[in-house]
């Protein structure tokens, strides 16, 4: 059983919510979200923004905050094997009430099927926001195109 070892990245006026599912094994040695290089999330936020690509932690994080944007992922503990969504078993749901009480978040988009899903399941009942899944931007999710992926993930900035 692995435990999430990172916080939730939101500020006051935060009021978009991406949640991913749970950190990659990159992400967990970096202790931040998206650390895998070939994930496509920093270069999607990059392009709706009109930004260059973050590659610092620091500049991810004003990436996200300038923006009003909030970071978490769904599942707060897990089994799970090497990086995989798939191999998920025994998920516990992160408690996202810190956030919401603690910030303007009113909209919730999920990173993928996995996160939606573990998000419908345990967390919806308890926040009433109904969330919106979006494409992976995981590099699992080849047969997405990067360009494809920007034009669905653009509704979060509507």
């Amino acid at each position: 059983m692995i435990q999430h070892p990172f916080p939730p990245l939101f500020g006051p006026d935060s009021d978009t919510l991406i949640l991913g599912s749970f950190p990659s094994v990159k992400s967990r040695e970096a202790m931040f979200f998206y650390g895998h290089p070939q994930n496509r999330f920093w270069r999607v936020l990059a392009a709706l923004y009109g930004e260059s690509v973050p590659q610092t932690v620091n500049e991810k994080k004003a990436l996200i905050l300038s923006h009003r944007l909030a970071l978490w992922d769904s599942i707060a503990s897990c089994e799970i094997t090497g990086s995989s969504d798939a191999s998920i078993r025994n998920a516990s749901p992160t408690d996202l009430s810190v956030i919401l009480e603690h910030s303007r978040v009113r909209r919730i988009f999920c990173n993928g099927a996995q996160s939606y899903k573990i998000y419908c399941t345990y967390q919806l009942p308890r926040t009433g926001i109904e969330a919106v899944k979006l494409p992976s931007t995981s590099p699992a999710n080849a047969a997405c195109s990067l360009e494809k992926l920007i034009e669905a993930w653009r509704i979060i900035r509507k």
